[in-house]
């Protein structure tokens, strides 16, 4: 069972690299981030002319997650469309469901960007939600992948950031943000792209600016944490990373799980 995460930064303009990589890749279930339209504008029937089906959860313009899986295999059941804890919060980030005996959460935690603001602030508290859901999700005791655009670089070393310096002052790398990303997964999830690749560059992001693609100035922020029972089916992990090279993709690539 392939399962995948892939930010299409806006579904409708990346919609040909996304048909072109499922119909390449074959993946079973995938968690989509930041689709950028609402819930009535997704372009469903393009999906399904791929032989997939989908769930969502939409916004106009902004954010978005969705999780598609093959119209022939096991359909998705929603569980929850959005994160708990602030019934407030009108941001489309969070969406799970069950698939066959899966359950997979489509993340999109907030940027947080510019340090110091109101966006920072929230950034931090969305992920203390995210955290106490996970803990309610481990005691399942089911396999769990909670996948996803995280906006978390985990540490400085150049196997997870091409250059520290240069993000130094950046939200994806302040201290609480990993502080925070830490408590997540030390409480019992694995980071399924850590475990098979334990040393070496896996960067799932280039930006658009400042040629990083060609100087491959990229860094790593899409995750993919499993719960021990998933962990236990650990088989294989990667990232499509040929798929950022293609003509008008997202400046993420797709990154993915084998579990048996």
């Amino acid at each position: 069972m392939k399962l995948a995460t892939y930010n299409l930064n806006g579904i409708r303009a990346r919609m040909p690299r996304l048909l072109e990589w499922l119909d390449r890749e074959k993946p079973d279930i995938v968690a989509l981030q930041e689709l950028k339209c609402a819930d009535e504008s997704l372009p469903i029937a393009d999906i399904e002319a791929a032989g997939y089906g989908a769930v969502w959860h939409g916004q106009k313009g902004f954010n978005g997650v969705a999780i598609i899986t093959p119209i022939d295999g096991p359909a998705p059941q929603v569980r929850r469309v959005g994160l708990p804890g602030d019934p407030d919060d009108t941001h489309s980030r969070y969406i799970e469901a069950e698939v066959g005996d899966v359950v997979l959460a489509s993340i999109y935690l907030p940027n947080g960007n510019p340090v110091g603001t109101e966006k920072f602030a929230y950034k931090l508290a969305w992920m203390e939600r995210l955290r106490a859901h996970a803990e309610t999700l481990l005691a399942e005791e089911r396999p769990v992948v909670l996948a996803g655009d995280w906006n978390v670089i985990p540490t400085d070393d150049p196997d997870d950031v091409f250059s520290a310096r240069a993000m130094a002052h950046d939200a994806l790398m302040q201290p609480e943000s990993r502080a925070a990303f830490r408590r997540i997964l030390h409480h019992g999830w694995t980071d399924a792209i850590r475990a098979r690749h334990p040393d070496g560059p896996v960067y799932t992001f280039w930006d658009y600016t400042a040629g990083c693609w060609q100087r491959d100035a990229g860094f790593r922020i899409d995750h993919l944490l499993l719960s021990p029972q998933a962990a236990d089916r650990l088989l294989d992990a990667g990232v499509d990373k040929a798929y950022r090279g293609r003509e008008k993709a997202s400046d993420h690539a797709p990154t993915w799980v084998e579990l048996a």
